[in-house]
């Protein structure tokens, strides 16, 4: 299978076959991994992970995928090439071209990321940016297909602000055919200008609640994340007392579906948005969640990096 874009920035870059086809490599690839018996498929490739955000997960997670590919990485920090400050992202892109296989950047401006990737020769991964987490939702796609099948005709509620995960919940449901849900205060929700840039790339099934207990009926999904994102610390306290009425608990879960799963990007702040009860519970799958961000960006990494 062949992508059509050389870089991984956003889901909607993607048609739904080649989104089902990174789907369906993961699955495949999973038990091998996990059994020590994948192909080292990408012998001597090199990925470059460039982080302006610490992360558990993306760093270990794309460290141990391209390893298990018969690779490696290297983990660089701004400290090492200052990308936008002591060098231009072009010059970046450039020189790492030469160097490297593959970029992966965990940063804030989604501009600069693509800016990196137009002029990067080697494909570039976007593994978080403040606009958009597209490894994370390919990764929650993957867990939802494990637990309670295709994820065509299903309800997902995401209860938090219309954040980087959220959007890119709503560029999933541009392609594929499930229903996406966002409940958050007012003045919380996705910009309308994101709205419009969205749809007109497709039409998802789309809603905005301002209360949770209306939004969770019948979901099938409920989807947390924390109420205030890194580099949002100084909105902190007025945060936690937008979202107080916003806690997924067992109440909340008890509205939803009857065999509804509980997820979660992780970290989770246990108390604020998600108590343990329900993280902890019977019907959360956060962990699995987590494992298949290295399953999902395997997948995605061996099928862009040549």
């Amino acid at each position: 299978m062949k992508l059509g874009k050389k870089d991984f920035l956003r889901i909607t870059d993607f048609t739904r076959e080649e989104l089902q086809g990174i789907l369906d490599l993961a699955i495949k690839q999973k038990p091998l991994a996990r059994n020590f018996t994948l192909e080292h498929s990408h012998p001597g490739r090199v990925l470059g992970c460039i982080f302006h955000k610490p992360s558990l997960r993306t760093r270990i997670s794309f460290e141990v995928a391209i390893w298990q590919l018969g690779g490696t990485s290297l983990y660089i920090t701004d400290r090492e090439i200052g990308i936008g400050s002591r060098e231009a992202p072009k010059d970046v892109g450039e020189v790492l071209s030469r160097y490297v296989s593959g970029i992966m950047i965990r940063t804030f401006d989604q501009k600069m990321v693509e800016e990196l990737a137009s002029n990067a020769s080697i494909p570039v991964i976007n593994g978080l940016t403040d606009l958009l987490h597209p490894c994370q939702i390919m990764g929650d796609i993957q867990t939802i297909i494990e637990h309670r099948g295709p994820i065509e005709g299903k309800k997902v509620v995401f209860i938090g602000d219309g954040n980087n995960v959220a959007r890119s919940w709503l560029n999933a449901a541009v392609r594929f055919p499930f229903k996406f849900v966002l409940t958050s205060p007012a003045g919380y929700e996705i910009s309308n200008s994101y709205l419009d840039e969205v749809r007109e790339l497709g039409d998802p099934d789309y809603e905005w609640f301002e209360d949770p207990k209306e939004a969770v009926q019948g979901a099938d999904v409920v989807y947390s994340d924390v109420w205030a994102s890194m580099g949002q610390e100084s909105e902190k306290a007025e945060r936690l007392q937008a979202f107080k009425s916003y806690q997924v608990n067992e109440d909340l879960m008890a509205l939803a579906h009857e065999d509804a799963v509980f997820m979660h990007c992780l970290p989770a702040h246990r108390g604020e948005e998600v108590s343990d009860a329900v993280i902890d519970g019977k019907n959360s799958i956060v962990f699995d969640e987590a494992e298949n961000r290295m399953h999902i960006q395997r997948a995605i990494i061996a099928l862009l990096l040549k």
